[in-house]
């Protein structure tokens, strides 16, 4: 049906704009810092973190093309490139650089929103400096954060969110990537489900083999069906597989808790097994509170049942989780509690709560989604 001009023009009017989003991305953020500030380490595998029995929390570029990644012990990472640099992480370090990036974001827009010490989101839908479009404010970011830390950013710049971070990690490293509107649905068709923020691990596997395999296979499936199939999460994925995705960037949004957990393939019983998907598990969600800049002061576990029974146990503590090691410790304890477990165990989670910033304010800024 064709509106008369008079409707037509009334509608143009009342659409809302479309927002200009910049996803920021720094490349191999903790690994980048330690190859910057030692010289000898520029152009060699490196893993910050790892060690003796440790986790891999960041991996250089070098060492990502042996397949070395985050959370990944250190026995197989060094099984997997001998020649890697293990070094410990300096959070501070990490941390100081942050707060110099951040400080450029915001001579250039006030919604900033940040996922971690090392990614953020930002609106420049208004034009502050007058550089004529988003592409060009996220050159200028870029080109500011190169000559300022030393270090190189990847952007995505578009008008969602969702589309924006799918960009900036299309030209990685030190690259840039625009996605206007009119392209967006012809670009997430074109790329396989385990891109998508929001779609893990686990769910891109049962959508493979569902024979759905990039985004063009799942657009031609209809709400009904995802929601039939997914609960709640299929109006998630019906919307991003068309690029739909209103939601703001939020400048002031407070991060309550960072955890992580995983689905086993196999339902798991004896404490030997438990105590080692335990350790993965810590791994994983150590990486992301380093990540996030933060210590907390309660740990959770979270038990999923093979009869889909969800239970969880909490400890707080007076002094603030600062490691792998206290928090693997704590999760084991609560893990300990509930032995001899009643039945088979399908999944496993750790979560760190109540949480301030390595500095010691409460992180308000921190947006994460996880």
């Amino acid at each position: 049906m064709t509106l008369p001009p008079s409707q037509a023009r009334e509608r143009e009017v009342n659409a809302p704009p479309t927002r200009k989003i910049i996803h920021v991305d720094m490349d191999a953020f903790y690994a980048s810092v330690e190859q910057r500030d030692d010289p000898s380490l520029k152009g060699r595998p490196v893993a910050v973190g790892g060690g003796h029995r440790g986790v891999v929390a960041a991996a250089s570029y070098e060492a990502r093309v042996f397949g070395v990644r985050s959370a990944m012990p250190s026995v197989t990472a060094k099984r997997r490139c001998p020649d890697l640099v293990f070094v410990k992480p300096r959070f501070d370090a990490y941390k100081a650089v942050s707060h110099q990036i951040r400080a450029i974001f915001a001579d250039y827009t006030e919604l900033i929103e940040p996922l971690s010490l090392d990614e953020a989101y930002l609106d420049v839908s208004e034009d502050r400096h007058g550089l004529g479009s988003a592409r060009a404010i996220a050159e200028a970011i870029r080109a500011r954060i190169r000559a300022d830390t030393g270090l190189t950013a990847s952007a995505g710049v578009s008008y969602c969110k969702f589309v924006a971070k799918l960009a900036s990690d299309q030209n990685k490293p030190d690259g840039l990537c625009v996605i206007r509107p009119e392209q967006a649905q012809r670009y997430i068709a074109s790329l396989p489900v385990g891109r998508f923020h929001g779609i893990g691990p686990r769910t891109a596997e049962r959508l493979q083999a569902m024979g759905i395999e990039t985004g063009a296979d799942l657009q031609q499936l209809s709400l009904d069906e995802l929601r039939g199939r997914f609960g709640n999460s299929g109006d998630w994925y019906y919307r991003i597989c068309r690029g739909i995705d209103e939601r703001p960037v939020r400048s002031s949004r407070r991060a309550k808790s960072v955890s992580a957990e995983r689905t086993f393939d196999t339902d798991y019983r004896s404490p030997d097994d438990l105590r080692r998907e335990l350790d993965r598990v810590a791994g994983l969600a150590w990486e992301r509170i380093a990540r996030s800049g933060v210590t907390g002061r309660t740990v959770t576990l979270k038990v999923k049942y093979s009869d889909f029974e969800l239970i969880s146990r909490a400890k707080s503590f007076a002094d603030p989780i600062t490691d792998l090691a206290g928090l693997s410790a704590a999760g084991h304890y609560l893990l300990e509690q509930l032995h001899p477990v009643p039945k088979g165990i399908r999944l496993l989670g750790l979560g760190l709560s109540n949480l301030t910033e390595v500095n010691g304010s409460v992180p308000l800024q921190l947006g994460l989604e996880i």
